[in-house]
């Protein structure tokens, strides 16, 4: 088997053609819903003044979104694999709303807290079930469906720095209120979507995903790696949503705003990286588009915290172009090797991302107190290294189709 008949290009004779209005809605979907994740670390400086806030306190509100989205999907994934729930769609948007209403009205930072598990149960209700429908629209081009869907989300982190830079930060806290309406607009879109995909489901349960037939070892081997691989981007992407305002804001004197322009350009470059991932990956395979994505992003992440401020923008967005591109790859691959278990791989991927960006970043709080910020980055500068156990994964042509 040649690299371009890889895993991420098998398909389904039989899922039909790619139905794009949906993979449109639900990358659209994506994005707010990620709007709203990035939103709440944007506004960390905001809620730091107002709150008195430590950088613990704020290493632990990224603990309280993340681990409870992070505990939850999987076990959402492992249940809606046995029993789908598309029309639960909604009902995840609807927590985020709440949450994001919440964060807006709080008075103590108790509120605080309870605002960002609710985004956090949100997110857990969404990924699972999305990432299946995305599957289901794909018409057995899961490496792009797995993209487009991907890039609504990473363009909807990009997005929220700005929107609180120019919204929030110049109105106030209130003002994140504005962000409810983009939430109430996607429980409208995820019902339609639901119901299609309810339907979709339905008409193809007689057609079950075709199995890779592997020995168990290599596929629990493979899938560690992977986790792994995961662990190691989200480390260095929790030190960047969580604290590289913060950075910006002490090693070169910016504003809020400017600090906020700066954390886009990291976000943005993560956008463009997901969808370039999963182009790039059709072409050459997933293992070269991991390969450089990983272990090749390690001489940027190297070099960032030692230059200037010019540099220091174009570093992040390069860094996030990188760094994001093997996460559809990651995550399709992981699926192609435990066929029919589309929810639950995508619940312990995601859920793994957001569980241990929210642990490293209440670590990397914790250091921050301790050592200062720039401190965090330096350390951070070095996971990249573990790219190298992409070696121990499967080679394409060891994959084969039952």
């Amino acid at each position: 088997m040649s690299t371009s008949d890889s895993l991420i290009q098998k398909r389904d004779s039989t899922s039909g053609g790619v139905v794009w209005v949906i993979l449109l809605a639900i990358s659209l979907c994506h994005m707010i819903n990620d709007i709203m994740q990035s939103m709440l670390a944007a506004i960390y400086p905001l809620l730091q003044v107002e709150f008195s806030l430590s950088y613990s306190q704020i290493g632990v509100m990224t603990f309280a979104f993340q681990v409870t989205a992070s505990l939850l999907q999987p076990v959402i994934g492992l249940v809606t694999d046995k029993h789908p729930q598309p029309r639960s769609l909604p009902f995840g948007m609807a927590s985020t709303f709440c949450g994001v209403l919440l964060l807006a009205f709080a008075h103590h930072y108790g509120m605080l807290l309870a605002g960002a598990m609710l985004i956090g149960i949100g997110s857990a209700v969404f990924h699972p079930e999305s990432s299946r429908v995305a599957r289901l629209a794909s018409g057995g081009r899961f490496g792009t469906a797995q993209s487009l869907f991907q890039m609504g989300g990473n363009f909807g982190q990009s997005l929220g720095p700005l929107l609180a830079a120019f919204i929030v930060v110049p109105l106030g806290r209130p003002a994140v209120a504005v962000f409810a309406f983009f939430a109430a607009a996607g429980v409208v879109i995820l019902a339609r979507v639901g119901a299609w995909a309810e339907g979709r489901r339905r008409a193809s349960a007689a057609n079950p995903d075709r199995t890779l037939k592997l020995p168990r070892g290599v596929v629990i081997r493979a899938i560690a790696v992977l986790a792994i691989l995961v662990f190691t981007k989200n480390i260095y992407t929790a030190a960047m949503s969580s604290y590289f305002t913060f950075f910006t804001i002490e090693k070169f004197g910016l504003g809020p705003q400017g600090a906020q322009i700066m954390l886009f350009l990291f976000l943005a470059g993560m956008a463009a990286g997901v969808m370039l991932g999963g182009i790039v990956g059709d072409r050459v395979g997933p293992l070269q588009v991991i390969w450089f994505s990983i272990l090749g992003v390690l001489p940027f992440t190297l070099i960032l915290p030692h230059v200037g401020l010019v540099a220091t923008g174009i570093l992040a967005v390069v860094v996030g172009l990188i760094l994001a591109s093997a996460f559809p790859v990651i995550v399709v691959f992981a699926q192609e090797l435990v066929p029919g278990r589309t929810g639950t791989i995508a619940g312990l991927f995601f859920g793994f991302s957001f569980g241990m960006g929210g642990i490293a970043a209440a670590a990397l709080g914790v250091l921050a107190d301790a050592k200062g910020i720039e401190a965090v980055f330096f350390y951070v500068s070095f996971l990249p290294i573990l790219g190298i156990l992409t070696i121990l994964l499967p080679r394409p042509g060891r994959l084969v189709s039952g």
